[in-house]
């Protein structure tokens, strides 16, 4: 096994417990009070978004563990990719600026598992050089970040679960 190849599965696996971790509870419901702004979103939004997480963490690790279709896995880091970009922008939104930071980062590991894995699309006859990949994330992460920034502009107030009754109401 190869430096690179031993580090990609590191990420991999690291991103897969992060967005299984994730995405769990969105799908059953709980704690999502420790999170900001999903008690504005529509439960079938939140659903949505935790089975994405899900099935993407799986698609990270399985496809390549089990030898069944191998080139899933970088198409499941784009995937993921997309995701935690939507993120960023939603904490950007929520003028959450170290989350959003964090959400990047993410979206940066996942780019890295995606243009490092690539081969195994180009291997599966699905014929796309690699540049592609490049070019498409390269001009995917600012406009979806700044789609959101346009159409989101007004912040969302963060909430401090449990303390509602307890704090002073504005006038």
């Amino acid at each position: 096994m190869t430096t690179v190849n031993f580090v990609l599965w590191g990420a991999q696996g690291f991103l897969a417990v992060f967005f299984l971790a994730a995405g769990a509870p969105k799908l059953i419901g709980r704690g999502l009070e420790r999170w900001t702004g999903f008690s504005d979103l529509p439960r079938p939004l939140v659903v949505f978004i935790g089975v994405t997480e899900v099935l993407g963490a799986a698609g990270l690790v399985l496809p390549m563990a089990t030898g069944i279709v191998p080139w899933l896995t970088p198409l499941a880091a784009v995937g993921l990719g997309i995701i935690v970009l939507m993120a960023t922008g939603f904490h950007l939104r929520a003028d959450e600026r170290v989350n959003a930071l964090e959400t990047g980062l993410w979206a940066s590991i996942a780019a890295v598992i995606a243009i490092g894995r690539w081969d195994l699309v180009v291997a599966a006859h699905a014929y796309a050089p690699p540049w592609v990949l490049v070019l498409a994330l390269g001009l995917l992460v600012p406009s979806v970040i700044l789609n959101l920034i346009v159409l989101f502009k007004r912040p969302v107030v963060a909430r401090v679960g449990g303390l509602e009754g307890l704090l002073p109401k504005a006038r």
